[in-house]
């Protein structure tokens, strides 16, 4: 069949049957044509850019790992953060996708770059305490491994400056770190105190010696018994070094409490409490709670550690409280 004679009409009416078949036929194999080439242009579209394998550049310079993504068609998304080590700076700590996945041209690489240590210098810690600067240093390590670590315990020594200043440092201010870091103190024990006279408590109550007590700064170590002979219960019976005696501030008096006489509602006993060795005395404050009624201080002193020991008589159901520093280390019930 001649297409030329099928498409050689003026009018539509004019075309032989024949020839409307033909035209038909020439329509749909145009659009089924043009259907296939659509799908065809989809796949490839589809298909995209050629794929390419992921290159290692954990460990390299960023520069460097920047050249060997474009070399392979990828492109980076940088972030930074702090690392445990001063010697990373600048270099890649991750990479997503990992090394060796297959991925197209043209994707994106997220990479962790590093921006060294959060502290890459020792401070200067002088004039400050040492509870100040671990709070300090946890403070900055925060996220990342603690480079600088304080050596415990501190070499103490006395001074006039205030107890807990730290007075030397080593390493010194300034110096590099090149990684983890242990820091050694010296730290003030204070001024170093005079002898106090051991006051004379024999006979006092229990209240009357802790008045005694906090005025003279003795050092002291409680214990009791029923009393015997003429010794007065409720009272002081027996005291060593005897009253008068010149006495290091850090040395305990012991001191001998009888016991006083049962009555009802009372609960009679004596508080003990192991307590660190510390460096220099702190303050350190007995309280008792009474089931009803305020707080009722027992006595208030500057305390070495170690031991504190004190006598007490209080209403059943009282809770004794020791605070070192406005801090609660103990809390018991009275008589348990």
């Amino acid at each position: 069949m001649d297409l030329r004679s099928v498409f050689n009409f003026k009018r539509l009416d004019q075309l032989d049957p024949r020839h409307y078949r033909a035209l038909i036929a020439v329509l749909i194999s145009l659009v089924v044509l043009m259907g296939f080439s659509g799908v065809i242009a989809f796949f490839f579209t589809l298909r995209g850019e050629e794929q390419t394998l992921v290159p290692n550049v954990v460990d390299m310079e960023l520069s460097a790992a920047l050249v060997k993504l474009q070399e392979k068609e990828l492109y980076p998304r940088v972030s930074l953060r702090f690392s445990s080590d001063p010697e990373t700076r600048g270099r890649i700590l991750e990479q997503e996708p990992l090394p060796g996945a297959i991925v197209k041209a043209g994707r994106r690489i997220a990479l962790v770059v590093s921006r060294g240590a959060a502290q890459d210098k020792v401070g200067d810690y002088v004039g400050q305490t040492v509870d100040e600067v671990k709070i300090h240093l946890q403070t900055v390590f925060g996220s990342t491994r603690q480079l600088i670590t304080v050596k415990e315990p501190p070499i103490y020594i006395y001074d006039p400056s205030p107890a807990g200043t730290i007075l030397e440092q080593s390493p010194a201010p300034n110096v590099d770190l090149s990684g983890p870091t242990q820091l050694t103190f010296v730290v003030s024990r204070g001024p170093e105190k005079a002898k106090v006279k051991v006051p004379d408590l024999v006979g006092l109550t229990i209240q009357d010696a802790a008045l005694q007590i906090e005025k003279s700064g003795i050092a002291f170590q409680f214990t009791m018994r029923p009393t015997e002979g003429r010794e007065r219960p409720g009272t002081v019976v027996a005291q060593l070094p005897a009253p008068g005696t010149l006495e290091d501030p850090g040395a305990p008096v012991s001191i001998v409490f009888g016991a006083p006489a049962k009555a009802e509602g009372v609960v009679v006993g004596l508080f003990t409490q192991s307590l660190p060795e510390y460096p220099y005395p702190l303050r350190a404050v007995l309280y008792a709670e009474p089931p009803s009624g305020a707080r009722i201080p027992l006595i208030s002193v500057d305390h070495p550690g170690r031991s504190f020991t004190m006598p007490y008589a209080l209403p059943e159901g009282s809770v004794l409280v020791l605070q070192v520093l406005n801090k609660v280390v103990a809390r018991v019930e009275a008589g348990r």
